[in-house]
């Protein structure tokens, strides 16, 4: 596995994370397939082990691990459960627009408590009226003093029921330098999470719906300034999104080939185990072949991340290849398995009800192929990657070693609230 850019050091977190895999979350696979309800507990064990903070500086208490790092936890808690991945993906996502866009006291404040897995985050963005067209989002902030009133309301949210700090995008004006992003506590008046709704996959992983009613939150809560919130929005999406996305079709894919070549090998068929015959060994080959190709796509676009190079096609085409392939693949695990894999004593129909879970978010295939037009030729509209890996560096330089008491108390009753429901 060291030709796809990892180290020594890559490679023994991912068999560390391969291992609380296998120990914590397979054997809870079953009851959350079955209760189709968020795992509260499951969420935060997992949280506590640190990999939220993958990329958080080490001065905030972080890994400072980096992409390459962030792409192996979430690859290896999806090829075991993609809810799981998912859920470390999306509190990552919501990681993002502290680490680029927050104050140092916001830094202080909530990245130790990331890190520790005493919180986590989560960015709401998509409405229902607008879909993925976030200049056309109508929640609002209102400046009514030192506060900002809140009204409005927020789809699609990942970790929406389990979330502690939920990052806000809304108007504060007119056109695209009228939208802005605020921090918001779970616990905030005013503020509410709508009821789960069933899913097709991803069970035990919450996306729901945010409520605003009047929510008041204080102006130190303003992430950046205002009008910044458009690039918090797609600078999330652009560095975080899609990488994190094409781990968790990664992870699936896996999966997918590992199980169908287990059953290849079981499945008796003419007096020989299935994998013998010619039309089934072609079918695993076209799996191999779009895994090999994928995770090369996945590795290589955020290994230029960590570089700092500019990347964002790579990081729209890892996306594309993975999901895509992913699907693809599980449709075929579904062809050699047959009548076998319509039940759900195995894992197969799971991969492929999974796998179209990871299509929309950031990008359908199709936003993904035409940013990718526009890119060939030459009208893109700037690359996020090289924009802010350029900040992070900056600010690598002056990141101050943490200070527990200060960040703890800062975050005062929401993290002993947080600690209670754990």
């Amino acid at each position: 596995m060291h030709r796809y850019f990892t180290d020594q050091r890559h490679e023994a977190l991912r068999h560390r994370v391969r291992d609380f895999a296998e120990r914590e979350v397979r054997p809870r696979i079953a009851e959350m397939e079955a209760s189709r309800s968020v795992c509260h507990a499951l969420s935060r064990r997992i949280a506590r082990q640190g990999w939220i903070g993958a990329t958080v500086q080490r001065g905030y208490g972080g890994m400072g691990a980096g992409h390459l790092a962030k792409t192996v936890i979430i690859e290896e808690l999806s090829r075991v459960s993609a809810a799981m991945g998912a859920m470390v993906q999306a509190s990552q996502l919501g990681v993002a627009k502290i680490i680029h866009f927050g104050s140092e006291e916001q830094k202080q404040t909530w990245l130790p408590a990331i890190a520790a897995g005493e919180c986590l985050p989560t960015i709401a963005v998509t409405e229902p009226h607008s879909g993925g067209h976030v200049l056309g989002m109508t929640s609002s902030a209102v400046r009514d003093g030192d506060d900002y009133i809140l009204n409005g309301r927020k789809i699609y949210v990942g970790n929406s029921h389990v979330g502690d700090l939920h990052g806000v995008v809304v108007r504060t004006g007119e056109g695209s330098q009228g939208l802005s992003a605020f921090l918001v506590e779970h616990d905030r008046p005013g503020f509410r999470v709508g009821p789960q709704a069933d899913t097709m996959g991803l069970h035990g992983f919450s996306f729901g719906e945010l409520f605003f009613d009047d929510c008041r939150v204080p102006a130190a809560n303003l992430l950046g300034q205002e009008g910044d919130g458009l690039a918090v929005a797609y600078s999330s999406s652009v560095l975080y999104g899609r990488p994190n996305l094409t781990a968790v079709s990664l992870g699936i894919h896996t999966a997918v080939l590992e199980e169908t070549a287990r059953f290849c090998a079981e499945r008796q068929r003419y007096g020989k185990p299935l994998s013998a015959l010619s039309n089934i060994k072609m079918k695993l080959g076209r799996i191999q072949s779009r895994l090999l190709t994928a995770r090369l796509a996945a590795y290589h676009a955020v290994h230029l991340l960590d570089r700092g190079e500019s990347c964002d096609a790579e990081l729209m085409n890892a996306k594309l290849v993975n999901v895509e392939s992913a699907i693809e693949s599980a449709r075929d695990s579904m062809d050699i398995h047959a009548a076998c894999g319509l039940f759900t004593d195995r894992p197969v129909e799971r991969y492929l009800r999974d796998a179209h879970h990871i299509f929309a978010p950031a990008g359908t295939s199709d936003v993904q192929l035409l940013r990718l037009g526009e890119l060939a030729l030459g009208s893109a509209r700037g690359e996020w990657s090289s924009r802010l890996s350029h900040q992070v560096r900056t600010q690598e330089h002056v990141a101050p070693q943490y200070d527990p008491q200060h960040a703890y108390a800062a975050a005062g009753h929401h993290l002993t609230g947080i600690a209670a429901g754990a």
